[in-house]
């Protein structure tokens, strides 16, 4: 399998994954910005924009797939979902990343006994349900969600909303087995494991991943930061561009050259 991947900029690569249901392009907001100091590569995950689903999306499958492609040391920026992929590829496989960024991440998305800092497994439920019925629906009441609470909620609503089919539309089984992993992985027991490096970046009014989360993973993980952007909820790449991207070169300031 061969993902297809934008490059942009020069020197050390910098690689951001996206999360359920969209694609690389979604980060043309803070691509440029971030090119002025890395080789930055926006892929699409298997399934989703231009990238083709060829095997079932397990997390594992996945970041195998990522690993065996992208076999040079690189910083990671991952996304919701794509925030759990790069935490797993920083499990297995510690020497392929020099540094990472988890963005409205949770190391579990779904509530459990132990767990009440994520959102109801009935919510994913209900998504699920209605992608069979009807996907393209499903998927903008999903990026509703994602930007519920932004002080810019329509402004990035509307931008989402554009960009979302722009690269193609996403295949529906991996679409199906995306929400599966949201609803099945529970990555906390490895964050004590993390290696590399860890910004976290958090938005202030995120009501799909809460604040306690992010909370949660910098007291876990060994080496670990949070960054809050105030006024940002699921995408603060685009709610709030400027700063998240300044945060992020911040981070990595050359050190993963």
């Amino acid at each position: 399998m061969s993902l297809h991947v934008e490059s942009s900029g020069s020197g050390a690569p910098l690689l951001l994954i996206h999360g359920w249901g969209m694609h690389g392009g979604m980060w043309r907001a803070v691509t440029a910005p971030l090119a002025q100091h890395f080789r930055v590569l926006a892929l699409d995950l298997p399934g989703h924009g231009y990238s083709k689903r060829v095997v079932p999306l397990t997390l594992d499958a996945i970041v195998d797939e990522l690993a065996a492609q992208f076999n040079e040391p690189l910083a990671i920026c991952g996304w919701s979902l794509g925030g759990q992929i790069a935490l797993r590829w920083a499990a297995r496989y510690p020497q392929k990343i020099k540094r990472l960024a988890l963005i409205a991440c949770s190391p579990c998305f779904v509530a459990r006994q132990d767990w009440p800092c994520a959102m109801s497994a009935d919510v994913l439920t209900e998504f699920a349900a209605a992608l069979q019925q009807d996907g393209a629906l499903t998927l903008r009441r999903f990026l509703a969600l994602q930007t519920r609470g932004s002080e810019r909620e329509r402004e990035v609503l509307a931008a989402l909303r554009a960009m979302l089919f722009s690269h193609g539309t996403p295949d529906l089984q991996a679409l199906q087995e995306g929400l599966e992993l949201l609803r099945d992985v529970d990555l906390r027991s490895t964050l004590a494991e993390i290696k590399p490096s860890v910004l976290v970046v958090a938005g202030a009014q995120d009501t799909l991943v809460p604040l306690a989360a992010s909370q949660y993973m910098v007291k876990q993980i060994p080496d670990a930061q949070l960054e809050v952007i105030n006024g940002a909820a699921h995408v603060p790449f685009l709610s709030h561009p400027d700063e998240f991207a300044e945060r992020l070169i911040r981070f990595y300031d050359g050190n993963c050259a």
